[in-house]
């Protein structure tokens, strides 16, 4: 069942009255409506790939164990296409499987097919893609993401769309204004969604860039992450009662700074433009981590 050498009537005798240049639209659509409720096999040669997948990362060991089942077995579960005309396909969702069979060298696959345009293919293969289950917390945040903007929804209409509560639409979203360093550890799973919406909590780089490295250093749970997170809150609360607020120029510097050192970094000035900053370091390495920054941009 590798290769499916005996093709039969194939997809080319069932679609070979339908080209670019159809005049009925209801023909097409009475066509596709009925073979969309049927498996159709069509030649890999034929597939493009799906301009919108939403999904980047592929782990090629997974791919390479999927390949070698479907190499032995066959593609069970059938992708889903569009017809472009003249016996094209593109795909709508199932670019793992199609990847895995094109290692696999089958010449066709089945497929459910299916009449979209852009928008709503956009929509349905983003949709696919996050029910998914093996997708990590940031690819789930980016399609949310992609969902609304390209396919212009709100956050409750999102959630309606995908069967979610508005909350978790808005929890994952918000994922993607952590740093990116911490966005990687979430997506390597080295840490939890717990420990991410935990640092979400402070909107402060230089305080959610060294708490996660004490998260990974010293395994702290996220019950440890958000008693930090809370600490952190209520200090800030008791530091900023009858504080004059830093000038828009002096927050701009101060987070500058922050960016460039990856740590907290804390800028004070008076009326006069005297003032201090206060570098933070977590330990001695640290520091040197610091001062080689420092002595780099001379």
């Amino acid at each position: 069942m590798a290769k499916r050498k005996n093709k039969g009537l194939g997809i080319g005798a069932l679609l070979g009255n339908i080209d670019g240049n159809i005049e009925s639209a209801k023909k097409k659509q009475a066509i596709v409506n009925d073979l969309s409720n049927t498996v159709a096999f069509i030649p890999l040669t034929s597939i493009e790939v799906n301009p919108f997948q939403p999904r980047v990362d592929f782990d090629q060991l997974a791919l390479k164990e999927l390949s070698d089942s479907i190499a032995v077995h066959g593609l069970i579960q059938p992708i889903t296409v569009r017809h472009l005309g003249n016996n094209k396909f593109q795909l709508i969702s199932g670019e793992r499987r199609l990847r895995a069979s094109k290692m696999a060298d089958l010449e066709e696959i089945p497929a459910f097919i299916r009449l979209a345009n852009d928008q709503e293919m956009i929509e349905m293969a983003l949709i696919e893609n996050i029910q998914r289950q093996q997708l990590n917390p940031i690819e789930v945040a980016i399609t949310y993401g992609r969902l609304m903007k390209e396919c212009d929804l709100t956050h409750l209409q999102l959630a309606e769309r995908v069967g979610k509560a508005r909350t978790t639409i808005t929890n994952f979203t918000r994922l993607l204004s952590l740093p990116e360093a911490i966005q990687k550890g979430l997506k390597e799973n080295n840490i939890s969604m717990g420990h991410a919406k935990a640092l979400l909590g402070v909107d402060d780089y230089a305080f959610q860039m060294a708490t996660y490295k004490n998260i990974l250093e010293k395994e702290l749970s996220v019950r440890q992450t958000e008693d930090l997170v809370k600490l952190k809150k209520g200090t800030a609360n008791a530091k900023g009662k009858g504080k004059k607020a830093l000038p828009q120029a002096y927050q701009k510097v101060q987070s500058e700074l922050t960016s460039m050192l990856s740590t907290r970094v804390n800028l004070k000035a008076d009326a006069k433009g005297k003032g201090q900053i206060v570098i933070n370091f977590t330990n001695t390495d640290d520091l040197n981590r610091i001062l080689d920054l420092l002595e780099a941009s001379k």
